[in-house]
């Protein structure tokens, strides 16, 4: 059996005024948190007399406890490694349907379970069947094979070797202030973002970030403009506050505003992609920006722009934000480096309106004080230096490529069967299917092949109107995009 190595004991209370014997006290206890979990098969326990010494009693009431419990088959004894956590709880012990005390039947129960929040029941979404294979087409991942690792392992010794007091405590919850400096040039430079460094907040990602900005602009009950079909993680942000979203359906030219507003005509914040929409993939046009952002001014309404990979468009550069347009400060500008670097490195950022600063910076004290510091410290030299521009230049082609083989291998396996959407930008498209082909049930079939395909109709808040598949190429080269379209025809 593995040894799990000594760790910290959960508190242990003795009552010497019981009328129990200190034995006693000390043998249901660690029964007790056997059967419950608390100590895991395995686990080593303390010596008796360094536990005799932590309680504050004699070793011999620890003794008794030790051999009643080894006797019972609770604990076991090894040769070098002390006493442990017997690997399998003797038979007749039950978990935790045996703990003492009152138990609250009356209290109402989810579906299935306990008592939760209807908050958390609705921030919970379908199955995602197409994560259960690593293969070929899972979206999200980009080419980390090319990553420059040297440079960046460079970069994170340099600040982990000689961190300084500053990098060893809280830091300010807007994120450290060089790299929001080198995000501002960044953004100014490549997505003509109209901002400062003290209008950049840091976060954990693109998801952390729709979490903070409708806790800070929504009310429970509010309603907020979503893309139909849009991104799952903006629906489980709404439900999180007990927002309510208001689906607006995209077309060729990305959101339809005029429906949004036939729609949700009260909606005090719009979600958008305008970008590289998700999941479809197109552009919004100029005129459908111009009409969200008088829209936002009007109504006194929010715009939440997410950019989550709007460095990679191959139709020429990238197209300029909707915050750069704006002439009323009522965009909240998004971004990641999941894309551009890698998912683990959870870091992304916020561009906010400069009054906003103050009730952001509190939401995020209150959410979750902090991003870690060294990898701060380690990405605001990765952009100063230039190693993310050479990056990203490098990557756009290299995608570029990885695009043009994904779409030859439809072309040559799948011509028939799939209708390719949204192929300009980013590093994933969609592509349609058939009518009557269910799309989570290809996604489960090709899960089994080893092809991840993330179904189009869990994009759907309500009914899909069309069933397909989002296939993320970033990850995937030309023989491994041929070789998992073949095995994808082969599940159609």
């Amino acid at each position: 059996m593995k040894r799990v190595s000594a760790s910290l004991l959960p508190p242990i209370a003795l009552d010497a005024g019981r009328g129990v014997p200190i034995y006693r006290q000390l043998a249901d206890w660690f029964r007790r948190a056997i059967v419950e979990g608390q100590l895991r098969p395995g686990q080593r326990l303390p010596s008796t007399r360094a536990l005799a010494g932590e309680l504050g009693v004699s070793r011999l009431p620890v003794l008794g406890a030790y051999e009643q419990l080894l006797a019972e088959g609770y604990l076991e004894t090894f040769t070098g490694a002390g006493t442990c956590v017997a690997a399998a709880i003797p038979q007749g012990a039950t978990g935790p349907a045996r703990r003492r005390g009152r138990v609250a039947a009356a209290a109402p129960v989810a579906a299935g379970g306990r008592r939760v929040a209807a908050r958390a029941a609705a921030m919970a979404g379908p199955p995602q069947t197409w994560l259960e294979s690593q293969g070929a087409f899972r979206v999200g991942l980009p080419a980390l094979e090319q990553f420059p690792h040297g440079t960046w392992s460079r970069l994170l010794g340099r600040h982990a070797r000689q961190p300084g007091v500053d990098a060893l405590v809280y830091g300010d919850p807007m994120g450290h202030p060089p790299l929001r400096e080198a995000i501002a040039d960044y953004l100014r430079t490549v997505r003509a973002i109209r901002a400062d460094a003290a209008q950049v907040m840091i976060t954990t990602g693109a998801q952390h970030g729709v979490q903070i900005c409708a806790h800070v602009l929504l009310d429970p009950g509010d309603s907020a403009w979503m893309e139909e079909p849009g991104y799952p993680g903006a629906h489980q942000a709404l439900a999180a506050v007990g927002a309510r979203a208001v689906t607006v359906p995209v077309d060729a030219e990305g959101l339809d505003v005029a429906e949004g507003i036939r729609r949700g005509p009260g909606a005090r914040m719009a979600y958008v992609t305008p970008s590289h929409q998700f999941p479809l993939g197109m552009t919004m046009s100029a005129a459908r920006r111009m009409q969200l952002l008088q829209w936002a001014s009007r109504e006194g309404a929010w715009i939440v722009e997410d950019d989550y990979d709007g460095e990679y468009r191959f139709g020429g550069q990238p197209v300029t934000s909707l915050q750069g347009l704006d002439a009323d400060a009522r965009v909240i500008y998004l971004g990641t480096f999941s894309k551009v670097m890698f998912p683990a490195l959870r870091l992304g950022y916020l561009v906010v309106p400069r009054d906003l600063v103050p009730a952001f910076r509190a939401a995020r004290e209150a959410l979750d004080t902090c991003s870690p510091m060294l990898p701060q410290r380690a990405m605001a030299d990765f952009i100063r230096e230039g190693h993310l521009a050479r990056h990203i230049r490098r990557m756009r082609a290299l995608y570029a490529a990885r695009r043009a083989a994904l779409l030859d291998a439809i072309g040559r396996h799948l011509p028939d069967r799939l209708e390719v959407v949204g192929a300009e930008a980013g590093m994933q498209l969609a592509a349609l299917l058939p009518r009557g082909v269910d799309d989570i049930a290809l996604s489960r079939r090709a899960a089994q092949e080893g092809v991840s395909v993330r179904p189009l109709s869990q994009c759907y808040y309500g009914p899909a109107r069309r069933d397909g598949l989002i296939l993320g190429y970033g990850a995937v080269d030309a023989p491994a995009s041929d070789e998992g379209i073949r095995r994808l025809a082969r599940c159609l």
